[in-house]
């Protein structure tokens, strides 16, 4: 999948070929450039960038300074590339594009988990991502110190409130899906969302789940609703949750808090790829 995503992505920038470079610049001129970093925010993309460049053209060499996870500010270089300057060029702007969501989604992530710190609540991602390259966006997750919910529809079962209100109720929803993992012989994770208290009652009742989610609950809803799961099953928190509210939701004690902000409402990191001489 790694690699078919870079792939698309060149195919997509380069078409029959980057003729601004092969209009101008001799076949076998060479040079160097640099990462030029131009923001304050935590690095990732690294490895992605090393891939594009060795996907371009597998002479360029490619010398890291800075690794995924860094700190960054303005003025940092991450790496320098050095080769063939029409190369180095093709490869621009498909590196940066990774780069720059990564380290955005990053950055954010980690501005996420920093307001969690001594509590025991974790931070998840969604699916709210770009179609086509959700695998980088929940890598960048991950650098920034969060963690992946499910990666698609296929390696999790989640009954949200369509799901159930399409099978006739929550006792429905869950009686079915254990039938169907039975039938199926599959040895997937169960999750379940509830709005309200009486959901919650009838989740309880019923059993046979792995996660509740507790959807657009009030802080002090969620505590009433933990402590009356009572360790039986995970928790997890979701709906409206901000920076400014998050702490909150994390006092109750609730296991995981996923935010769809991670990689649907961050800022992408200021960098260029610089000629350097």
């Amino acid at each position: 999948m790694f690699d078919e995503i870079i792939k698309n992505a060149l195919q997509e920038d380069l078409g029959d070929g980057d003729h601004s470079s092969l209009a101008c610049i001799p076949a076998n001129a060479s040079g160097t450039a640099k990462l030029l970093v131009k923001d304050t925010g935590i690095l990732a993309g690294v490895e992605v960038a090393r891939k594009v460049c060795e996907l371009v053209d597998s002479n360029l060499v490619f010398e890291e300074l800075l690794t995924d996870g860094t700190p960054v500010k303005p003025g940092d270089i991450a790496f320098y590339l050095k080769g063939n300057a029409r190369s180095i060029l093709a490869a621009e702007r498909t590196l940066l594009n990774f780069m720059q969501r990564m380290s955005g989604i990053a950055t954010q992530t980690k501005s996420y988990v920093d307001l969690l710190k001594g509590t025991q609540t974790n931070l998840l991602d969604t699916r709210k991502t770009t179609p086509g390259i959700r695998y980088m966006e929940k890598w960048a997750v991950r650098i920034g110190g969060g963690m992946n919910h499910r990666f698609a529809l296929y390696d999790m079962i989640m009954l949200k409130d369509n799901h159930v209100d399409f099978a006739g109720g929550i006792k429905q929803a869950i009686q079915r899906t254990q039938e169907y993992l039975r039938s199926t012989g599959k040895t997937l994770k169960v999750e379940i969302e509830v709005r309200n208290l009486k959901e919650l009652d009838e989740v309880l009742e019923t059993g046979m789940v792995d996660r509740i989610m507790l959807d657009n609950f009030t802080p002090e809803l969620l505590k009433e609703a933990i402590d009356k799961i009572a360790g039986r099953y995970e928790t997890e928190a979701s709906g409206g949750i901000t920076r400014q509210t998050i702490r909150s939701f994390a006092e109750t004690g609730v296991d995981f808090i996923s935010v769809g902000a991670l990689t649907h409402s961050f800022a992408s990191l200021d960098m260029s790829l610089k000629a350097s001489f």
